[in-house]
């Protein structure tokens, strides 16, 4: 049973939001067990450009699942955030239900999987392609431009300076990240 914390910034959380985002994130509960007690942590945002973002935080005792959409339409938001969530549960699903098969452990909280749950997962996490690269040593600066060349998502070189696996990626804001394969955590 999922219990709601809405809040809202820049908006006033009126009853028709407050229950389209209700109806919309209960829809997740298929997934879960009758005995599951869990609270939705939804943060309605509003910016002055007109973007609405919508946060969902649900802790779950073995998983946290977290999405957030920002588009130009609230409920739109509302139903990409669902979306998106939805495909986190699943993918989870299914590779708990694959490690139970293996060791024999039970279902998490989970409902079991019909065989469309089945073929559909397993579609999901197949690898249909691999490719493999040499790591060339560059800088950031380098790599993103490379990056942006090829038209990727990321790139991963070799840091000239560190002698480490770095990768850049093109973050959902426009903006790059920039992840440091180490030793340490």
């Amino acid at each position: 049973m999922l219990t709601f914390n809405i809040r809202g910034e820049n908006i006033e959380v009126t009853d028709a939001i407050r229950d389209y985002v209700q109806k919309r994130i209960s829809k997740l509960e298929k997934y879960f067990e009758n005995n599951v007690e869990a609270i939705a942590h939804i943060n309605l945002k509003v910016y002055q450009n007109k973007t609405a973002k919508v946060e969902v935080t649900i802790p779950l005792p073995y998983l946290t699942l977290r999405a957030e959409e920002t588009s130009p339409d609230l409920y739109a938001s509302v139903d990409l955030v669902t979306d998106k969530l939805e495909r986190q549960i699943r993918k989870f699903k299914t590779k708990v239900n694959r490690k139970s098969r293996e060791k024999g452990y039970k279902n998490l909280d989970f409902v079991p999987e019909s065989a469309e749950d089945k073929a559909s997962d397993s579609n999901a996490l197949e690898v249909v392609r691999t490719k493999r690269v040499s790591l060339k040593p560059m800088d950031n600066e380098e790599a993103i431009l490379q990056m942006d060349m090829l038209g990727h998502d990321f790139f991963i070189y070799q840091d000239a300076e560190t002698d480490g696996v770095s990768i850049v990626y093109r973050r959902n804001d426009g903006r790059y990240g920039l992840i440091e394969a180490g030793d340490e955590a």
